[in-house]
């Protein structure tokens, strides 16, 4: 029964498959972490020396492990980037590197979708990215391996297929700001909460995707996710 104060019917909420069972895991906000693997950073042209930073996506731009993404408007160069996804069981500020991992209810691979073209021209404009990361059906992610079963990975393969071929093809080693770096750092700039979920990074090897591709992404020890690339819609 819907609640009556509200004056239009609220949106469902977005969730994620937990691996192994029936059940699901809401999803609150999506953070994204940029420039977090070297050789990513060197084909993108950017200083490596630079800290990682943030952005975000909405919650509601999940796609489930099998669907299909439509290809998105005023693009002609969207990009796919394979990251280790973090799914948040409690949260809070100022979370200390040596308690972050206390946090972690489990683990996925996901896709972080760009509008490349988009991405490029906002930034040399010095706008927000929003329009080139934060569009509808941005954010594929396969089931969550609960961290109780698996630990905290801190090494394996990240890899990404697309029609069968390697296209990206790294390692969690990898990662210049591990995962309780990122819990612990990002905690200081706002408030983590459970149900938050935090897309690590990519790996070199970024590139376009076009309608009709298949792309399959697997971490080590984690899971499995594979999407197809559909046509734009009407």
């Amino acid at each position: 029964m819907t609640d009556s104060r509200y004056v239009i019917p609220p949106p469902p909420q977005p969730t994620i498959a937990v691996a192994g069972t029936d059940k699901v895991f809401p999803v609150r906000r999506i953070w994204c972490v940029g420039r977090n693997y070297i050789e990513h950073i060197r084909e993108m042209g950017q200083d490596e020396r630079l800290p990682p930073f943030y952005f975000a996506k909405p919650a509601d731009a999940i796609v489930p492990d099998g669907g299909t993404v439509p290809y998105p408007s005023l693009t002609k160069d969207m990009h796919h980037e394979v990251e280790l996804v973090v799914a948040l069981k409690s949260g809070g500020r100022n979370i200390p590197v040596a308690k972050a991992n206390d946090h972690i209810y489990g683990y996925a691979v996901g896709i972080d979708l760009t509008r490349r073209d988009l991405q490029i021209a906002s930034r040399d404009l010095k706008r927000p990215w929003e329009v080139g990361k934060a569009f509808d059906h941005s954010a594929p992610c396969g089931p969550l391996a609960e961290a109780s079963k698996i630990g905290h990975p801190a090494k394996g393969k990240i890899t990404l297929k697309c029609n069968g071929q390697i296209r990206q093809d790294g390692d969690l080693n990898q990662l210049i700001w591990n995962v309780p770096e990122i819990i612990s750092n990002l905690s200081e700039m706002c408030q983590l909460e459970p149900g938050d979920i935090i897309m690590t990074g990519t790996p070199a090897g970024v590139a376009a995707t076009v309608p009709g591709d298949k792309l399959e992404c697997e971490v080590e020890g984690v899971g499995k996710l594979t999407v197809t690339i559909g046509q734009p819609l009407k």
